[in-house]
């Protein structure tokens, strides 16, 4: 006859005090670590990034890591006391397979939102700026960690990777209080270059957009297949696209009206061809069968 075991009731205490002990030593972990972070680490990021100037969206993404490091040290920390340490490790090594699989499979998203930081934190240009880059030009409407979007004047909105504006020239207009421009005028061979020359700098000067100081001037740059290069180069303030354009159509439109009143020509390009032509003619006969 076979006698049933009893279980002993000072192992089975033993065992559950052994079972509170864990649990309250894995509490008071992750509450002290926990505490410590919301009140002492977390503030402290807050306030290094407010010290250095970085964006407010620069500061909202690195006040979530930050808590996500605070959960993720607390729970370590706790699970650590309470003597699951190899658990923690072998998660840890899973953890980290899948970090490295999910980095390979997103870095150009990843890519962009380094870049966005950047962007946001060095300002190469801002919210409201006029921007050209890779051959297209527009202006910023907003900046975002990602992407940035940018209206064309043809208005259109072009949503950006941040990677692409950080990675390649971007050239911004009005970053400065002035901006040069410079336009190209042409005139014949036969044409008085001193006399075309005051007739630039005359238009420029009677402009009210064009400035004083620093002064226009005009250069001889190229002399063409058919024409005398001079260019013309002015000053204007506070530029926007719209001054840039009307400023620049007026000044031209003044500059080829002068011209014409100063008999001064604007040539276009003259092709000559020599040489000669042969012809040929074919002559078909037939004969009667």
């Amino acid at each position: 006859m076979t006698v049933p075991l009893q279980a002993d009731p000072i192992v089975n205490a033993i065992d559950i005090a052994g079972i509170g002990v864990s649990i309250a030593s894995f509490v008071v972990g992750f509450v002290v670590v926990y505490l410590f972070g919301r009140l002492v680490f977390v503030p402290g990021v807050r306030r290094m990034l407010d010290a250095k100037g970085f964006d407010r969206a620069v500061e909202s993404l690195a006040e979530s890591v930050a808590n996500a490091v605070v959960w993720i040290g607390a729970l370590a920390i706790g699970l650590t006391v309470a003597g699951f340490g190899t658990f923690l490790s072998a998660f840890a090594v899973f953890g980290s397979a899948i970090a490295l699989a999910v980095g390979f499979a997103a870095q150009d998203l990843l890519g962009n939102f380094v870049a966005g930081v950047f962007i946001l934190k060095d300002k190469p240009f801002e919210v409201g700026d006029w921007i050209e880059w890779n051959g297209r030009s527009g202006r910023v409407e907003d900046i975002d960690l990602r992407v940035s979007r940018v209206r064309t004047f043809n208005n259109e909105r072009v949503t950006v990777p941040n990677g692409e504006l950080a990675n390649n020239a971007v050239t911004n207009p009005v970053a400065y209080e002035t901006l040069r421009q410079t336009f190209l005028f042409g005139i014949g061979y036969d044409n008085d270059i001193d006399r075309a020359t005051d007739v630039i700098l005359e238009a420029a000067e009677a402009h009210d957009g064009i400035l004083d100081d620093p002064g226009p001037s005009v250069r001889l740059v190229e002399l063409g297949d058919s024409d005398v290069g001079l260019q013309s180069r002015w000053w204007i303030e506070d530029p926007e696209r719209g001054d840039f354009v009307r400023i620049r159509s007026e000044y031209v439109q003044t500059v080829k009206e002068r011209f014409d009143e100063a008999g001064i020509d604007i040539p276009y390009v003259h092709r000559e061809l020599t040489g000669s032509v042969e012809t040929v003619e074919a002559v078909a006969g037939s004969e009667d069968a």
